[in-house]
């Protein structure tokens, strides 16, 4: 029911001569949703968790995991879940909430188990936590909507805040997706870095040959990465995270680090990337 895999950082130097499979390896997560499972990918950086659950027909709880070493998962941690899928349900000791698709759970740290039922697939994110905020249902309606880009740029985007100092406060956690409209396929360029917090996006809203071609690397020595639908790139504070898709598409991006600003990040101009 519950597989983890255990991501360790890695130096930009070594990724400079990393091939495809070891790039992959390090910085690519697939094969996240699969009914009747919890899989998440523990990462060294920041030690955020990405992952997913599909409940199918029953339910599946998230409980202990070995890799925090304490006595629930959310003990010591903040956790943020999106629901891609169809209609479900989340809950914790005594508490329920409906997700329909495109809605956000927050729970806080002290949560405990956490339950998942329904026809949802469930992307979970998290992060260590300092103290209990209270859990949040968050719906689209009730997202901070950001509209950027133009058709001629090829970015035309819809930005919806969730987890965000304008909605609603966490501890590290900030999370939200974007949209690209029909016939726009850029996000995130000009690209930038922001060296105190990591990222990690999840492509999803494609179809099964649909690919989005993901920019990761130091701004003089960019990498990438070719992700299908529902699967997730994890971006190292070094890095930047940028993609071009073969048709429209949605990503979830979520970051921790030292603050929730959202602004706070590095631009890099178009003439400064290799």
């Amino acid at each position: 029911m519950l597989s983890v895999e255990t991501r360790h950082a890695v130096h930009q130097d070594h990724a400079k001569g990393m091939d495809t499979d070891e790039l992959r390896r390090h910085f690519h997560a697939g094969g996240l949703f699969r009914d009747g499972e919890i899989r998440l990918v523990y990462t060294h950086y920041d030690r955020f968790v990405l992952g997913g659950a599909v409940p199918g027909a029953g339910k599946l709880t998230l409980d202990k995991v070995e890799e925090t070493r304490t006595a629930t998962f959310l003990e010591r941690r903040e956790m943020a879940v999106v629901n891609i899928g169809a209609t479900g349900e989340v809950s914790t000791d005594g508490d329920s909430w409906t997700l329909e698709r495109g809605d956000v759970l927050y729970l806080g740290m002290g949560a405990g188990p956490v339950t998942f039922s329904g026809g949802g697939r469930f992307y979970i994110t998290s992060a260590p936590a300092h103290r209990s905020l209270p859990a949040r249902l968050i719906r689209l309606s009730e997202a901070n909507s950001l509209k950027l880009g133009a058709t001629e740029t090829s970015n035309k985007r819809t930005i919806n805040q969730f987890v965000h100092p304008l909605v609603m406060e966490s501890c590290q956690l900030v999370l939200g997706y974007t949209t690209l409209e029909d016939g726009s396929v850029w996000n995130t360029m000009p690209a930038h870095v922001h060296d105190r917090r990591m990222e990690a996006y999840l492509y999803f809203d494609m179809t099964e040959d649909q690919r989005v071609l993901h920019l990761m690397g130091e701004p003089q020595q960019t990498r990438h990465l070719i992700v299908a639908n529902e699967e997730a790139a994890i971006s190292p504070p070094w890095s930047i995270h940028s993609g071009a898709g073969t048709g429209s598409y949605t990503f979830i991006w979520a970051m921790a680090g030292d603050n929730v600003d959202y602004t706070d990040m590095d631009f890099v101009s178009m003439a400064e990337m290799k």
